[in-house]
């Protein structure tokens, strides 16, 4: 149990180094690209903006309540946006881009595998990494950040909207918090979970399709296990980036 787990542990790492080293190999995929681009784009940009409304108004409310429970009604809007753009919106993304685009893309590379298509590429002398598993994965860290960017702005838009309607809020109170709470770096931060996060979910959809066993439900499980393992590996990953963060970077005004 334990060697097998080190043995698919590995066969990731060894993956994700080699998708390393075939994204500036020639010939790129360019229309490959842009094809898979679009099509997880087109599956997750309307879940990921309906998603961070509620989800922005969720923690608006929530924080609103505990602020005006310690007297700091003032900081809502600051908190509220801090907590949407460094941890909601690129998990958001991510769990939604592992879910829809993820599963799809293993599902592929998995038929593929089980009717000998990848067999036959290498036969001939073609790369089914830098063919197939590059374009992927290079598409999902692009969809993930530029979602990111779309998540965190619908996120705030909608925790402002809760605020101010339903708390009775100010608009100058939460945005001078804002201002006074934000700083550049909690964006930047925020972008690289997402591209992070993408080529997490990618990498996790490729090795599972890659390597299905049983036929096509073997194709069916490999789904399965590429979304729980790449929710798992996020949650993760979010925990160290976020401790390093705040390690590195001080708090305004701190």
């Amino acid at each position: 149990m334990v060697t097998g787990v080190l043995r698919r542990t590995g066969r990731l790492f060894a993956l994700a180094a080699e998708v390393g080293r075939a994204a500036f190999r020639r010939p790129f995929q360019f229309r490959e690209f842009v094809e898979q681009f679009w099509f997880v784009a087109s599956v997750t940009i309307l879940p990921a903006a309906l998603v961070s409304i509620p989800f922005g108004a969720v923690i608006a409310l929530q924080v609103g309540s505990l602020t005006r429970q310690l007297g700091a009604q003032s900081f809502t809007g600051g908190a509220s946006v801090l907590a949407v753009v460094q941890q909601a919106s690129p998990l958001i993304v991510a769990l939604l881009i592992a879910g829809a685009g993820g599963s799809a893309i293993c599902a592929d590379l998995g038929s593929r595998k089980i009717r000998e298509e990848l067999d036959a590429m290498e036969v001939m002398g073609v790369s089914p990494v830098q063919r197939l598993v590059v374009p992927r994965v290079l598409a999902t860290m692009g969809v993930a950040v530029l979602l990111n960017g779309l998540v965190s702005v619908v996120g705030t838009l909608g925790g402002y909207f809760f605020n101010v309607v339903l708390q009775n809020g100010t608009p100058g109170a939460y945005l001078s918090s804002f201002s006074a709470l934000a700083q550049l770096p909690d964006l930047y931060v925020g972008e690289l979970k997402a591209l992070v996060f993408g080529f997490i979910a990618g990498i996790v959809a490729a090795h599972r399709g890659l390597d299905p066993r049983g036929g096509p439900k073997g194709v069916g499980d490999a789904v399965n296990q590429s979304v729980v393992i790449t929710f798992l590996l996020l949650f993760f990953v979010n925990m160290v980036m976020t401790a390093g963060y705040l390690q590195i970077v001080p708090p305004k005004g701190g």
